[in-house]
């Protein structure tokens, strides 16, 4: 496929990939259309040979000195003059001389940090990282730890309103502890832009605040906010229906629990240790707090001061769920998720500035998730835009998502180094890869890790770039192995020993099968529901599911094995791996047979609605913590 002159170049100079490999291994080239339409998206003129020089003189031009440089300890960085004194400060005001060599190059100090170089007239803003992330082993003593995977809004309790909250989620991390977790991820918790029927926490309007749907008011204020519902029958009956039904009801929960809050923030408006409180909080959110509450409480039809109060309830209910996790015994305790990426037309957009990346939305090419490749409709930051603000945005985020969890999850981590990004609008097949700063990222990644001594997970699934694991790898950052896809080169499962020392195993994800659907085909079933599989289709992939199940009860057992033993032996095979930490999705430990997520769907599948039985679950959750903690303790060294 020939490509017009010039346009390769100037695709390349903003960063996209003309030529990549799909997770078939057979090379690709983005069509000229497909270029351009980014490339417009990104306002950047190419329809002509004499505006795509123009454009490519205009990138040429751009900062050359950077206002952020990123290093590792001891190695060099570029100072300007040769062979000359210079002085690095650190942001403690701490100070250490130095010197350049020939190449105008000085070692970057042996303490990590954020540190301003300074060479004759030369200043340089220079973040120095670690080695590596904090680790699993910095934080846990028992050789093979495990945790358990949360769904935050699926979690029960006796006063959660409809979906779960942080004290739901706080009572499965003290359970967990006390059966030997280390840690209970949860899925993401960032603030919503509003609640449709179909939210997704995916599709976060600000990932650095909190979703307040999540606070606990009888945690916080006890019979405080018990007795605003005695004065409210018809909030206490909706807010009892709520909490019955089988599947979340977004918008209504949304709006039962603000009807909630308000109330009893008016009940406790004289509590003066709370004000006090609250008031530390607005202090403490500085401009960021108040330019989301800004934004965030009209969009939401609801006062500044109670969208506020909400952001406070949910933060403090947090602190309190990770304190309660650490003092059950866990030595992680909560593992945030950070989305990919967050709504377009949302707060966290709103406060991007130059850094939002402005046209294109992100998804992914076709891969083991989605054949038809996806559309997410969430936006990111630019690699431009964050270079040019010297990563505050992404130095803010971290350290945002990382306060008060002992662990963070980044979803799709290989758009640290490229993103799927496709015009708002287009199909999955009309987008291109994105490259991204790495290098820069994982030097940020490593400097905030230790400071919140929050250990690093990356979902390295998909069509993955060639040694990005390896990469990740080396600066302590986990991949993820999950059951499905660990297997040979001829489709066999791979034993537990062979899956990955530096990674997390887990039986499933979220946009996967529980392990009790996958043995029943429900996904199947449901892609031929909805016309994606023909008749003939769907037989020939029953056919090629029950040869799955045939392999993987042979790797296990060496036999045929029924649902419940299937189930059992599976939590057994996965925790035996050398894995630094091995979780398990509580939908497996109790053996329920519903997807969380049918991924390419809206609508039609009850995404993000599921919530956790309440009958005859006790025993079958004990038995599976046990046999993955047993399987755990059995792993050598």
């Amino acid at each position: 496929m020939s490509t017009q002159p010039g346009l390769g170049a100037l695709a390349e100079a903003v960063g996209l990939a003309v030529d990549w490999v799909d997770i078939a291994g057979r090379p690709q080239r983005v069509d000229d259309a497909v270029l351009g339409a980014i490339l417009d998206a990104l306002e950047i003129p190419n329809a002509t040979p004499a505006q795509r020089r123009e454009a490519l003189s205009a990138l040429g031009s751009r900062r050359q000195v950077p206002l952020l440089r990123t290093a590792v300890v001891g190695t060099p960085v570029d100072a300007g003059a040769a062979d000359a004194p210079c002085v690095w400060e650190r942001e403690d005001g701490s100070r250490e001389d130095g010197h350049t060599n020939a190449a105008g190059q000085a070692m970057a100090p042996a303490r990590p940090g954020y540190w301003t170089l300074a060479c004759g007239a030369h200043t340089q803003r220079v973040a120095v990282a670690p080695l590596r992330c904090f680790g699993v082993h910095d934080a846990v003593s028992r050789a093979h730890p495990w945790g358990l995977v949360l769904q935050p809004y699926a979690a029960r309790g006796p006063h959660d309103g409809g979906t779960g909250d942080t004290a739901a989620c706080a009572a499965w991390a003290r359970q967990a502890g006390a059966a030997g977790a280390d840690a209970l991820a949860l899925g993401p918790v960032h603030a919503g832009g509003g609640m449709d029927a179909d939210y997704s926490p995916y599709f976060p309007g600000d990932r650095r605040f909190l979703e307040a749907v999540y606070a606990a008011p009888v945690e916080q204020f006890g019979d405080a906010a018990l007795q605003v519902l005695e004065r409210d029958p018809a909030l206490r009956e909706q807010l009892a229906a709520l909490r019955a039904a089988p599947l979340i009801d977004w918008p209504a929960a949304a709006m039962a629990k603000w009807a909630w809050l308000a109330a009893v923030r008016g009940a406790i408006s004289d509590d003066a240790e709370a004000t006090r409180d609250l008031q530390r909080f607005v202090s403490d959110g500085g401009p960021a707090l108040a330019r989301h509450v800004a934004f965030m409480h009209p969009r939401l039809g609801l006062s500044s001061s109670l969208y506020l109060f909400g952001q406070w309830m949910v933060s403090r209910g947090w602190q309190r769920a990770q304190a309660q996790a650490r003092a059950s015994g866990m030595g992680l305790g909560l593992i945030a998720d950070l989305a990919v990426g967050f709504d377009p037309a949302g707060a966290e957009a709103d406060a991007a500035g130059s850094a939002l990346l402005r046209g294109l939305v992100l998804g992914a090419p076709p891969d083991r998730f989605c054949a038809a490749g996806q559309v997410w409709g969430v936006t990111s930051y630019s690699p431009h835009g964050l270079a040019e603000q010297g990563f505050a945005p992404f130095i803010a985020l971290l350290r945002a998502v990382m306060r008060d969890r002992g662990g963070i999850r980044i979803d799709h981590i290989l758009g640290w180094q490229r993103l799927w990004v496709v015009p708002d609008g287009a199909g999955a097949g009309q987008g291109a890869y994105l490259r991204y700063p790495l290098q820069d990222l994982l030097n940020i990644a490593a400097i905030e890790s230790w400071r919140s001594r929050c250990i690093v997970i990356g979902e390295d699934l998909g069509v993955v770039p060639p040694g990005i694991r390896q990469t990740l790898a080396a600066r302590g950052v986990l991949g993820m192995d999950v059951l499905p896809f660990a297997r040979d080169e001829n489709g066999g499962f791979l034993s537990p020993g062979a899956w990955r020392a530096d990674a997390v195993a887990m039986t499933g994800t979220h946009d996967l099968p529980t392990l009790v659907g996958w043995r029943r085909g429900l996904d199947l079933g449901w892609r031929h529901r909805l016309g994606e599989l023909d008749e003939e289709e769907l037989r020939q992939q029953f056919a090629e599911r029950s040869a799955d199940i045939a392999r993987l009860d042979e790797a296990m057992k060496g036999r045929a094995l029924d649902e419940i033993s299937g189930r059992r032996a599976a939590l057994e095979y996965v925790g035996a791996s050398p894995s630094a930490l091995a979780l398990l999705p509580v939908e497996d430990a109790l053996g329920m047979a519903g997807q969380v997520n049918l991924p390419g769907t809206v609508g039609v599948h009850p995404n993000w609605r599921q919530r956790l039985p309440t009958e005859g679950v006790e025993h079958t959750l004990e038995d599976a913590m046990q046999r993955f903690a047993t399987a755990r303790a059995q792993v050598g060294p």
